[in-house]
């Protein structure tokens, strides 16, 4: 069994947001999608779903991200519990 970064997807109200990936970024989601649905027995339905909890993910696990942050002033984000916590 892999053991993957992402755990459970939280369905949250989402912000509309476009953005543009290269092909190989896409088939790179999709193959992460069909993974994380076999590891986690929640299939993926859609792999753009995935990227949302990816970036928070990322974002969460960041020093350099929350050093900056801490410094600013500026704490978490109000309601946050942190990546695929729900609140």
């Amino acid at each position: 069994m892999a053991k993957l970064k992402l755990g459970a997807i939280a369905d949250d109200k989402p912000v509309k947001v476009t953005v543009e990936l290269p092909a190989s970024v896409h088939r790179d989601l999709v193959a992460y999608a069909e993974i994380h649905g076999r590891e986690t027995g929640q299939p993926v339905g859609d792999p753009v779903r995935l990227i949302a909890p990816m970036i928070e993910r990322f974002m969460a696990t960041d020093r350099g991200f929350a050093k900056s942050r801490r410094g600013s002033g500026r704490g978490s984000r109000a309601g946050s519990t942190g990546p695929n916590t729900p609140s």
